[in-house]
């Protein structure tokens, strides 16, 4: 089977995410979701509800902060283990999965995921769902050059990406390819 791991970074979201996850659903796919340890805390049942469809979920920092790689290593391991706390609570998940706002990684992030045991997990393809681009752009620059083995960045915080997201997954299915959680295209345990 043609693999790809569809992911989401900054939910969960109590609008957004549930549609997403129907979808999902509706087309037998699995994804990663890399949740912001606040929002976690504030629609929990949203976060409890990726787990219970079988999807993963991996860190994606406490607060997002726009200066995040600005922060002292301290700082990033705080954000870091508060997020993780934050999912086990609710979860009773240790998520070994993680993702740097922004994509921002330095010396300081380094440290603390590495003092931490969390796998950094990046992407091949960037769709740019939080731009400006219209949903055909967007749709477009994800699957032109889609391939086994691919992972696809979305986010899980508007209209317009679940709208594109009908659209892969119809595109998935016709092309003989399958969305699968990070870990299982990658082969690496999600929890510890």
């Amino acid at each position: 089977m043609n693999w790809v791991a569809i992911t989401f970074d900054d939910g969960p979201h109590p609008d957004f995410t549930p549609k997403i996850l129907e979808l999902l659903q509706k087309y037998n796919a699995k994804a990663s979701f890399f949740c912001v340890g606040q929002l976690v805390g504030q629609y929990g049942s949203v976060a409890k509800d990726i787990i219970e469809r079988g999807h993963t979920i991996g860190n994606h920092t406490y607060t997002h902060s726009n200066g995040f790689g600005f922060l002292s290593t301290n700082k990033v391991l705080l954000e870091l283990q508060k997020t993780n706390e934050t999912i086990h609570e609710l979860t009773g998940l240790n998520t070994k999965l993680y993702r740097p706002a922004f994509g921002v990684t330095n010396p300081n992030i380094n440290r603390a995921v590495k003092k931490m045991n969390l796998e950094t997990i990046g992407w091949s393809i960037r769709s740019l769902d939080t731009t400006k681009r219209s949903k055909k752009a967007i749709l477009e620059r994800v699957t032109s050059k889609l391939k086994k083995g691919d992972i696809i960045l979305l986010h899980d915080t508007s209209e317009k990406t679940v709208e594109v997201l009908e659209q892969l997954l119809l595109f998935l299915h016709q092309n003989n390819m399958q969305s699968v959680s990070v870990d299982q295209l990658l082969d690496i345990e999600a929890y510890a």
